[in-house]
């Protein structure tokens, strides 16, 4: 089929991101052949390419456009775009953050290290994969440290004496609480990203925008709640008024009761408990709560 026609996609292979991109395309209704030895397969039911490669290696393919998109992190973009000489990888844009994958790349010491601030850190070495990142926030703030470039295994690095500190991803903590060691400056807040170049022709900016319609319909749905309840009629507004986030309920008569209607909303914030208790004191009744799978405004 002409490549023209279509969209393509680089994912990771292997690893954190890579089953959560796999899942982002199904809830967009894009069905995969599925292969773990596959590196490149086609969409069954949408004009769409994926390319399963290494996370590093996402950038390079976007840049060369052998990909026209990529999810990745915004950490390996950066880090990638900070250490390269390509100035290709310049021209890659971030159009979506897609809200998965959520870490934190720090900078953490050892528990018996008095911390007092980054000054701390000056002639210290700080081991990390991401030296790009850490020496540009550094040099940022003056402070003059020595990077220890280490591509795994970072955070024993102070036990083996090899550094006095770490820069690494964050998600619970939980590792570096296992290696004693405690977190005490935030580098850089991460999620997954879409990213794009600057040459799709006509047809495949047409695809992309169908594929954001659907990716932007996914996250407005995840904090967004369905609400139906029956509502006396001289309460009307009160319950209106309680309701969160909804500007414009939908108010239908109710079959031989005519002092109660149904009121249907879309609710833009979360829907708790107190909530619907305050709607069952103001008369409502039958509250129901539903989750919104996917949605287009």
């Amino acid at each position: 089929m002409n490549n023209e026609l279509r969209l393509i996609l680089a994912i990771q292979k292997n690893g954190r991101l890579a089953d959560d991109s796999r899942v982002l395309l199904e809830r967009c209704g894009i069905d995969l052949l599925k292969s773990k030895d596959q590196l490149v397969c086609k969409a069954q039911n949408f004009p769409l390419d994926v390319y399963f490669v290494r996370v590093n290696d996402i950038p390079t393919f976007v840049a060369a456009k052998v990909c026209h998109i990529g999810i990745l992190g915004q950490n390996v973009l950066l880090d990638k775009q900070i250490n390269s000489s390509n100035s290709q990888l310049d021209s890659i844009e971030a159009i979506m953050k897609l809200g998965f994958g959520r870490c934190r790349l720090s900078i953490a010491v050892p528990n018996s290290h008095d911390y007092q601030g980054l000054s701390d850190l000056q002639g210290k070495r700080i081991a990390s994969s991401y030296r790009g990142i850490l020496s540009q926030y550094l040099g940022k703030r003056g402070v003059s440290a020595e990077i220890v470039s280490m591509q795994g295994a970072v955070e024993i690095a102070p036990r083996m004496g090899m550094a006095e500190a770490i820069c690494d991803l964050v998600s619970t903590g939980s590792t570096l609480a296992v290696n004693g060691l405690k977190e005490v400056e935030i580098v850089l807040e991460s999620q997954s990203i879409l990213i794009r170049n600057d040459t799709l022709n006509s047809v495949q900016e047409e695809l992309l925008d169908r594929l954001m319609l659907r990716l932007n319909g996914l996250q407005a749905a995840k904090t967004r709640k369905y609400i139906m309840l029956h509502c006396p009629i001289n309460k009307l507004e009160a319950i209106k008024a309680i309701l969160p986030g909804s500007e414009s309920p939908t108010i239908l008569a109710l079959q031989g009761l005519e002092n109660l209607v149904a009121v249907h909303a879309v609710c833009d914030e979360g829907v708790f408990w107190n909530t619907m208790e305050d709607l069952k004191a103001n008369g409502a009744s039958s509250i129901t709560v539903l989750p919104i799978e996917k949605m287009l405004d």
